[in-house]
């Protein structure tokens, strides 16, 4: 619950599901099976090549069970580490007991509480367009009824093809809806590979066909430069700096600090 009591979407949002979105990612490591899958054993050469990444619209509705069972997991693996997100996993009741305080329910209540966007890395041996046409260009729309998340996903487990995925939703109510927030998760064996500037280039395609006009970000912690550098790269703006807005767990996991937060803004360019 929010500070202003539930939060609902904006007036603006549309009605339906948005269209995938596919999207180029350069140096993307492949794992090329040789042989028969019964001479597979593990034999495996990796390359580098451009990869594509097809974001999909989601709700709790037309997610599958597994798929958010997944983000669930890797949501609370992010929380456990405590450097990011100001939600505790566990805590200690009077009794010094260490008490689970957030699951898989609580997950689906606050990151399903507005629209989810979830990244899937193509087939190594699969192209959604082609690259050398115009229709090549980053962030194409392609026809949901042709491009499907289990298409892309093609038989493989979750955690080998989810590159990352957000929620957004309104940061304000009513008079101020407008104005939405992203949480963002990247599993944490995808990191470094140019997956989160992914998503956040995504997020300037959905959040304004959302329906929402600019957005902000309320606890971006200091400490964490390769998210700030990013949206920067991307013209976000620092407004504004809260000292000691978080109790985060230390780097080395000894004890816990306070640190200070950046509040992130940007208003959107108009949709063409």
């Amino acid at each position: 619950m929010s500070a202003y009591g539930a939060l609902l979407k904006s007036s603006q949002s549309p009605k339906g599901v948005l269209a995938p979105t596919v999207w180029k990612v350069d140096n993307v490591s492949r794992r090329k099976t040789e042989g028969s899958e019964s001479e597979q054993q593990g034999q495996t050469q990796e390359g580098k090549k451009t990869g594509e990444i097809v974001m999909f619209h989601l709700t709790l509705e037309t997610a599958p069970g597994d798929l958010v069972g997944y983000m669930s997991d890797e949501f609370l693996e992010e929380l456990a580490r405590g450097r990011t997100y100001p939600q505790e996993l566990i805590i200690k009741t009077e009794e010094g007991e260490e008490k689970q305080v957030y699951g898989r329910r609580e997950f689906e209540g606050y990151f399903f509480a507005g629209d989810v966007l979830v990244g899937l890395l193509v087939d190594s041996e699969e192209r959604v367009i082609d690259s050398s046409s115009e229709g090549g260009k980053e962030g194409k729309e392609v026809d949901p009824t042709q491009v499907t998340l289990e298409g892309v996903r093609r038989g493989r487990e979750w955690k080998e093809c989810v590159t990352g995925f957000y929620y957004v939703k309104p940061n304000y109510p009513g008079r101020s809806s407008h104005i939405c927030n992203g949480g963002f998760v990247v599993p944490h064996a995808s990191r470094g590979k140019g997956f989160a500037r992914i998503l956040a280039r995504s997020y300037l395609h959905y959040a304004p066909r959302l329906g929402f006009s600019a957005s902000v970000f309320n606890l971006v912690f200091v400490d964490n430069v390769a998210s700030i550098r990013l949206w920067e790269a991307l013209g976000f703006e620092k407004v504004g700096r809260i000292p000691k807005a978080g109790r985060l767990r230390r780097k080395d996991g000894e004890g816990e600090e306070y640190v200070d937060a950046w509040v992130i803004h940007k208003e959107f360019d108009p949709i063409n």
